[in-house]
């Protein structure tokens, strides 16, 4: 090798592989302080100062569509994050989505902020399950993350099915300190 050479190499090495893990700590976000509780009934998280209220005045009915997404969801739990990945075998969270949506006929774009633009944006106020929400978990307000509305609390907490990078398929809370900082907005697809 010439001298030089090597170093080259190394360098364009390292910056591949700053780049990939680059793409995936911003490609679907974090689980810092998420909560991985199964129990719906009762409230998993207490707010802390200096939270957004970011509430819904969900009246509790549903559609059968909307039943069918969400148990098609809640089969996913425990899946393992998978960067790009779309099946039981590893989701990311757009994939996740992607994938719900489809075993019930409906499709929705590959990429998070792509399926920030699809359907109608709501309030979060009006969210109710089977709405999607949208994260910046790098900060700012680039989309790097989605979830699903998976269900409202008697108080409005919002919880919301995802596949999170460090625990997978999980459900966790809008109060949330970390969730609550990244949400973005939330758009109606159905």
């Amino acid at each position: 090798m010439r001298p030089g050479l090597f170093e080259k190499n190394l360098r364009i090495k390292q910056f591949s592989i700053l780049l990939i893990a680059s793409a995936l700590a911003v490609s679907c976000g974090s689980s810092k302080n998420a909560s991985s509780k199964k129990n719906m009934g009762t409230k998993t998280i207490v707010k802390a100062e200096n939270l957004r209220k970011l509430d819904s005045k969900f009246d509790g009915k549903i559609s059968r569509s909307v039943s069918d997404i969400l148990k098609d969801a809640e089969k996913y739990i425990g899946a393992p994050y998978k960067f790009g990945g779309n099946t039981s075998s590893g989701f990311d969270c757009s994939g996740f989505t992607v994938k719900v949506f489809e075993e019930n006929d409906f499709s929705l774009p590959r990429r998070s902020t792509d399926q920030a633009d699809a359907g109608q944006k709501i309030d979060i106020k009006e969210v109710k399950p089977g709405d999607l929400l949208f994260f910046a978990t790098a900060g700012g307000s680039r989309v790097s993350h989605v979830g699903i509305v998976h269900d409202i609390g008697a108080d409005g907490e919002v919880k919301f099915i995802h596949a999170s990078t460090s625990k997978g398929v999980m459900i966790s809370s809008l109060n949330e300190k970390y969730w609550n900082k990244a949400y973005l907005h939330a758009q109606r697809v159905l």
